[in-house]
């Protein structure tokens, strides 16, 4: 019974598919190197090749978004992690073909390397697999179709825990398997089955929680057409004369009121975080001496302490706070959590990551649930696919420069980090002041009864 009041059964399916799809995506990210260096590649070509995921996902996320506005969530789901199944496929092929090399390089620059047809098939695999991945913005705007007000930030909290969970399992899962007789193979066969464990579930588990679709596809035999047949329902809202936007491009979505604010946090946190993540293990490989294993241990007690804080913590805070001071709070938090990361002792170190723990799960979860409830309902997966963009677009601009800061400045780049958290502090106070002087009161949303 008290599992079941603290994950309503209306949010438990979207939390399960979005704790497969992390938990597959997070099995290669400790194997990742090792097959890259297999493959030929080096550091440079890892670097490369870590972009091209949030790249491609920065074009195809609103795209997904946009569509599932129109086509509907689950279909989309499916879609999307059809596109994740081929590319593990893509994947797996790369260990069946000859390591044949292509061209070959070795500057200052880039170091040595060959590219190999086995790792171009990597990359074609990656690339792929970002631009169909549209499926984290896809599955909040689902969350916040089903969400009402009451509910909006504990069912968001508990998105993120789903969300953590997946990233400590996936690297523990990841190192026992890869060291079997299969080596880095048996990971990403597990990643391909996760993926069709996804789709199974979103198939049977799901339900649609776009109010404006009504399928009509669903009949004996399969077709492509009628995946993509449905009917567009008057979606008016008591009180409400709005009709439906015709267009939802980039434009139009920047038109909706607080979008902008919004996206330059979104832009700013993901900056800031992939910053941390381009330096930490440059910083731990180097400076501090750190084992693999060590730095494991890190992260995962960093995802452990998120769990707690997104699940049963934020289910009470959220009722007493609102979502711009949970963000205020949380931003505080890891801005200070940035600034204590360059102390090389393993004390200031841990309080560093519980700081952070802590204000990336207040933060988070609070900001996503205030994105759900800003623009028009009806813009919801475009709304959610272009800041997923803004997301990808900067995890791609901090991935890169992170590794070239930390060689330049060292532990300084958590500094540039703490500052950004600054920034955000200072802009989500100028939209708090900018709501206050606001006078008419947002129209509060019809969840999908269906």
């Amino acid at each position: 019974m008290k599992f079941r009041s603290f994950i309503p059964s209306k949010i438990f399916p979207i939390l399960l598919v979005n704790f497969i799809g992390i938990l597959g995506y997070s099995i290669v990210i400790p194997i990742l190197i090792f097959i890259v260096v297999d493959m030929g590649g080096n550091g440079f070509i890892y670097g490369i090749l870590g972009a091209m995921y949030p790249f491609f996902q920065f074009i195809g996320a609103p795209m997904l978004g946009s569509l599932s506005d129109r086509i509907g969530r689950k279909k989309v789901l499916v879609i999307s992690q059809a596109g994740t199944f081929f590319a593990w496929l893509l994947f797996l092929l790369a260990f069946l073909l000859p390591k044949t090399t292509l061209w070959s390089q070795d500057t200052a620059l880039t170091g040595s390397y060959a590219m190999t047809v086995p790792l171009l098939l990597i990359f074609v695999a990656r690339i792929f697999d970002g631009f169909t991945g549209g499926n984290v913005s896809v599955a909040n705007a689902y969350l916040s179709d089903i969400s009402t007000d009451e509910d909006r930030n504990g069912n968001f909290g508990k998105m993120g825990a789903s969300t953590s969970t997946g990233f400590v399992l996936g690297p523990a899962i990841a190192g026992i398997l890869a060291s079997t007789f299969l080596g880095e193979a048996l990971p990403l066969i597990l990643a391909a089955i996760i993926s069709l464990i996804a789709i199974f579930v979103i198939n049977t588990r799901l339900k649609e929680s776009n109010p404006c679709v009504v399928d009509t596809g669903d009949n004996k035999h399969f077709t492509f057409r009628k995946f993509f047949q449905v009917e567009h329902k008057e979606c008016y809202q008591e009180g409400a004369i709005e009709a439906q936007p015709e267009k939802k491009g980039w434009r139009s979505v920047l038109r909706q009121p607080g979008i902008p604010l919004l996206y330059a946090v979104y832009f700013l946190t993901f900056l800031a975080f992939s910053l941390f993540y381009a330096g930490l293990p440059i910083y731990a490989n180097t400076l501090l001496q750190w084992s693999a294993t060590d730095l494991g241990i890190f992260l995962a007690y960093s995802s452990f302490i998120m769990i707690l804080v997104q699940g049963p913590v934020l289910s009470r805070l959220s009722g007493k706070f609102s979502n711009e001071s949970l963000i205020l709070i949380g931003a505080i938090f890891l801005s200070g959590s940035f600034l204590l990361l360059s102390i090389q002792d393993i004390i200031a170190l841990y309080l560093a990551n519980t700081l952070l723990s802590i204000g990336n799960g207040l933060m988070w979860p609070s900001f996503l649930a205030l994105l759900s409830r800003t623009g028009s309902a009806k813009m919801q997966g475009a709304i959610q696919g272009y800041g997923n963009s803004m997301g990808s677009f900067a995890s791609m601009f901090g991935l890169l420069l992170g590794g070239i800061l930390f060689e330049k400045i060292a532990t300084m780049v958590f500094f540039i980090g703490g500052i950004i958290f600054l920034l955000i502090t200072i802009l989500m106070v100028i939209n708090s002041f900018g709501k206050s002087k606001s006078t008419p009161k947002a129209q509060e949303r019809v969840p999908n009864q269906a």
